[in-house]
């Protein structure tokens, strides 16, 4: 479809325009440790939620592994909303889509990896006899927000929403009308209503329906975009957060622990703890010999991300028992998280040497 924007724009914009590509932006190599730190955190949180698990989150089924595992998940709340942050600053101030066909291939680059691994951990579980409905159905489900055994990946349905709306919004501002980008909002809005309704019309108990966001995701979104815009924090700052930082991550074991496991990220704790990391880790200089690897790293990020469940099924699982020492746990919580980390940082490298990295993440 031919976009005729550019005729309707002012002399001035038009100019503005032209010259957008050829500002060079600055790539912040801040954000790329951020994208390394929230992968290797969560692995860490999956870690530890077999040690739980194994345990049925009772330590009187064994103190040590039940300890172990509520701090490793205490460490890692920030992680997916920092997802979130980040995704709002590259769409609103990073990256802005300068018009609908280049944002559209930035969604399909989520999408396709989305439903590739779902099927893939649809596949496995089922070679491994662990699927608890017929692989079709949960196929089927998996369409409309059901990621099971693809537990992982859960995010992704508000993630693509985010950055659509966003993106919407962005070009409708600079003044171009991105018809098909609102097509695909307005079918996420309606798409609850629509199965509802035909879940009472044929009688039949149809998918639940993840796609979509919550206020918390939207603010996280928008939030971490002004966050992640401000200059450098001074020492004194710093300092204040690098106090407050430990005070959140002992408030979600103190939550996890007495009132509910697992802490929802629109909480109060999740919040502070990571506007915390945002701002200790946003503008800090990165050493010029490290940037390459990091870059590297950070691409490997979501792959790695998305391959990781895999190894903690297959590796972890059947290590973790409830009958161990609170040290031997800890020992072996960091061992187990280390070699999950390798490995699924190792495999994504790979795949991206075999330029997989559109299909795979």
């Amino acid at each position: 479809m031919r976009n005729d924007t550019a005729a309707v724009l002012l002399p001035q914009q038009r100019q503005a325009t032209s010259e957008q590509p050829a500002r060079e932006r600055e790539h912040r190599y801040d954000v790329d440790l951020m994208r390394l730190i929230c992968s290797a955190t969560i692995m860490l949180g999956h870690v530890g939620a077999q040690f739980i698990l194994a345990t049925r989150n009772d330590p009187a089924n064994g103190a040590g592994s039940y300890w172990a595992g509520h701090v490793a998940e205490a460490v890692n709340p920030y992680a997916v909303p920092m997802y979130f942050a980040i995704a709002g600053w590259a769409v609103l101030v990073g990256a802005p889509p300068r018009d609908t066909g280049r944002m559209w291939k930035r969604i399909v680059r989520n999408t396709v990896p989305l439903f590739v691994w779902t099927a893939i951990y649809l596949v496995w579980a089922w070679l491994r006899n662990r699927n608890d409905e017929p692989m079709t159905e949960l196929a089927a489900d998996s369409l409309f927000g059901s990621v099971q055994p693809a537990y992982h990946l859960w995010f992704m349905y508000t993630y693509i929403p985010i950055i659509v709306l966003l993106a919407f919004a962005m070009l409708i501002r600079a003044g171009q009308r991105p018809w098909r980008l609102g097509a695909v909002l307005l079918g996420i809005a309606v798409l609850p209503s629509v199965m509802t309704t035909l879940s009472e019309v044929t009688g039949r108990e149809l998918p639940s329906v993840a796609w979509g966001f919550g206020t918390y995701s939207l603010v996280y979104a928008v939030g971490g975009a002004l966050l992640f815009s401000l200059p450098r924090l001074g020492a004194r700052w710093r300092g204040l957060l690098l106090v407050l930082l430990p005070l959140t991550m002992a408030g979600s074991l103190w939550y996890n622990t007495q009132v509910h496991y697992v802490m929802p990220n629109a909480h109060l704790f999740v919040a502070v703890m990571s506007i915390c990391v945002l701002l200790l880790v946003s503008r800090v200089r990165v050493p010029e010999t490290w940037r390459p690897r990091l870059k590297r790293l950070a691409g490997a990020a979501l792959g790695a991300y998305m391959v990781h469940v895999l190894f903690v099924e297959e590796i972890v699982r059947p290590l973790v028992s409830p009958d161990l020492s609170g040290p031997v746990a800890g020992l072996l919580l960091a061992g187990l998280v280390i070699t999950v980390m390798v490995l699924s940082f190792a495999t994504s490298l790979l795949w991206g040497r075999l330029r997989l990295r559109r299909l795979l993440g």
